[in-house]
């Protein structure tokens, strides 16, 4: 397929595809799957080689957010059944930490749920992350915290924070539609934020909300702008109690075009399979594994993921390695940046801008593509027996799933 080679010719030399180009992957048909797959991991294994970075999750507030985001399990007016409780105790959130750590985990995420964190919030962290680097030799540490104010971001780099952690999660035109006690706007700023105070940002998208093609390519579009190292994708959990709970559009097979697509967009950043690969990916989780470089073990915030054990022995299965502690993730060209990506650069973001422009509506020089959808696919399969709430791990009294 022309539109295939072009997409590896530009990803091999960082120029990005056109926004046609992007809605064209994500329209393909199925007998075409194994063929976008392959193309992509062309892409992904010219930077990341075989290697597959873990990421570990630390819920250090869980529940009894005053935010309304409609995916969320924590959100406010939420009936879903989950675990509730206040800030972890520094030392328990190491010990936690350290379950990641030992299952092969080189980054470890610590998640709060909240608007964003007061000053005081800041603090208890600054001693969370001195806890777990001083434990645990190496490790990275990401923040989740919401929304930041200013100074909070240095205030982490400070504390030795190495990344921070804000989704953008749908498109600029349909946010509005799923959150309403904050803006588009507030999630970019805090993006900005981390990355003027020298943090890694890490910066995704959640599919499966009822978004359409455009919408997917939009939101990808947007965070190639922003240039985070690492984006993550996030397929929805449907979590009963909350109201995206009937919202079952994903399968395995349109979740790895939309990897592939995210790959070709930004071909140097670290792609991570996040929450819902177990739900929708199932059996054709190691086959995504040609397009993303970068998984969560074990559990997510408030439900459970695939036993930690069974994640490691899919990656050696599949052909692909564990990335080590000593190991960069991230390419020479954006890793020599202090970590934090090639925002120096001329050619900064997600590769190079010369090949196609930024965020093009052009649609010119597309090749053997399809029309793309109008709308997200119906799908008939609800798997409600593949989302179980975590009752293991941090807050608990049960060891974790690591």
């Amino acid at each position: 397929m022309d539109l295939l080679n072009t997409l590896v010719d530009k990803g091999l030399r960082r120029e990005l595809p056109t926004r046609a180009e992007a809605l064209a992957v994500l329209a393909t048909s199925d007998d075409d799957l194994l063929d976008v797959v392959a193309a992509a991991g062309k892409v992904r294994r010219h930077w990341f080689g075989r290697r597959v970075k873990l990421n570990y999750l630390v819920n250090l507030k869980s529940g009894l957010c005053p935010e309304d985001c409609s995916y969320c399990s924590q959100r406010l007016g939420s009936k879903a059944d989950i675990l509730k409780y206040t800030w972890l105790k520094p030392d328990d959130a190491s010990k936690a930490a350290a379950a990641g750590v030992a299952g092969g985990a080189k980054r470890v995420c610590l998640v709060a749920s909240g608007r964003g964190p007061t000053d005081r919030d800041v603090d208890r962290v600054a001693g969370t992350i001195k806890a777990i680097k001083d434990q645990n030799e190496g490790v990275e540490v990401c923040a989740c915290l919401g929304l930041l104010s200013d100074g909070q971001a240095d205030r982490l780099r400070e504390a030795g924070a190495d990344a921070y952690n804000h989704n953008l999660n749908t498109s600029e035109s349909t946010y509005g539609d799923i959150t309403t006690t904050h803006t588009y706007a507030d999630r970019v700023d805090t993006v900005q934020k981390a990355h003027a105070a020298g943090l890694s940002a890490c910066s995704g998208l959640i599919a499966g909300m009822g978004e359409t093609d455009e919408d997917l390519v939009d939101v990808v579009f947007s965070l190639r702008d922003l240039d985070p190292d690492s984006v993550p994708v996030n397929f929805l959990i449907p979590m009963e109690g909350t109201p995206l709970a009937a919202e079952w559009h994903l399968t395995p097979q349109r979740c790895l075009r939309i990897l592939a697509m995210v790959r070709f967009v930004c071909p140097d950043v670290e792609v991570r399979i996040a929450g819902g690969r177990e739900v929708h990916l199932r059996t054709m989780q190691p086959l995504a594994l040609n397009l993303a470089n970068s998984i969560f073990l074990g559990d997510y915030l408030t439900s459970e993921g695939q036993a930690g054990q069974a994640d490691l022995e899919m990656i050696a299965d599949a052909g692909f390695e564990v990335e080590g502690a000593g190991e960069v993730t991230l390419p020479q060209h954006r890793a020599a940046v202090g970590g934090c990506g090639s925002h120096g650069e001329a050619d900064g973001g997600c590769g190079s801008h010369a090949g196609g422009g930024c965020g093009s509506h052009e649609g010119a020089g597309v090749c053997g593509s399809a029309p793309a959808s109008a709308s997200a696919p119906q799908v008939d399969e609800v798997r409600r027996d593949l989302v179980s709430v975590r009752r293991r791990g941090a807050g608990t009294d049960l060891a974790p799933n690591a």
